[in-house]
């Protein structure tokens, strides 16, 4: 089961920031008074460790007065600017792989509240070919796919080629992977917008002829490993209030296993 880290944090700083204020508005004058009423009544007798064991904070307000500043400007970060996240799958192959540590800009597509995803401030919107990390409809947790469709647009994808508002986009012929004599894949460059980025077609998958309608407020969505993406095709469109941010760029490579991270993919992404 995936932890949901946003809000586990959110709990986190809420948490440790109401501990340590209650400490600060109830429990903290009544040591002052406490310590007051100590020296008061023993005058120059009372000793500076009987007046410190007096006011000393209880453990639990120490820990959270402690990490509470900590957990909230790791939530700002993680929240508004910048989020790292790993590549789980080999859908989004040959752009990224498994392994690959991205980091993702939180406010490219607007600024927005750490677990409930709604939008407080206008920046941006998703635009065609960029790479996206969002919440798919249908599972509560990250995922990450090229975004194809924009609202309003009409989609359809034939004999593995994508059409666009009646317009088919050109791919062009890369290279090709032959197992056992056969072409497992074929290698395509293909343009969205402004945006020019290589894609996995595998010849011997069947795959039915489909047409989509993007509604308003909503976006369509394809891995580059196109025979080896669950996406749109198969469970629909990414609502804009499960949108996470923009992939940005490989900041750092560890192969699954046994294996020292490596800087050898660093760079933007396309």
């Amino acid at each position: 089961m995936d932890i949901d880290f946003p809000f586990v944090l959110t709990w986190a700083v809420i948490v440790s920031g109401g501990i340590w204020l209650i400490d600060h508005l109830a429990f903290r004058p009544r040591r002052m008074r406490a310590a007051e009423a100590l020296r008061a009544s023993r005058g120059e007798k009372a000793s500076e460790e009987a007046i410190e064991a007096v006011l000393k904070e209880p453990v639990l307000t120490e820990y959270a007065r402690s990490f509470f500043p900590v957990l909230l400007l790791v939530l700002v970060l993680r929240s508004f600017l910048a989020e790292p996240y790993q590549i789980p799958s080999e859908s989004m192959v040959p752009t990224l792989e498994v392994g690959d540590f991205i980091l993702v800009n939180k406010y490219a597509y607007g600024i927005r509240l750490p677990v409930l995803g709604t939008k407080i401030v206008e920046i941006g919107n998703p635009e065609r070919g960029d790479v996206m990390v969002f919440i798919p409809p249908h599972e509560p947790r990250y995922f990450i796919k090229r975004v194809i469709g924009l609202p309003g647009d009409r989609i359809r994808y034939r004999n593995k080629v994508l059409t666009i508002n009646g317009q088919p986009i050109a791919q062009e012929y890369v290279d090709e992977e032959i197992v056992g004599g056969r072409v497992y894949y074929r290698v395509y460059n293909e343009t969205l917008g402004d945006t020019n980025h290589q894609i996995y077609n595998y010849p011997a998958r069947l795959e039915v002829e489909r047409e989509w309608q993007v509604p308003e407020g909503h976006y369509f969505v394809m891995g580059d490993n196109r025979g080896r993406s669950d996406d749109s095709r198969r469970w629909g469109f990414v609502p804009d209030h499960n949108v996470v941010g923009k992939a940005v760029a490989i900041w750092i490579h560890k192969k699954p296993g046994l294996h020292w991270p490596t800087f050898a993919r660093n760079g933007l992404i396309n």
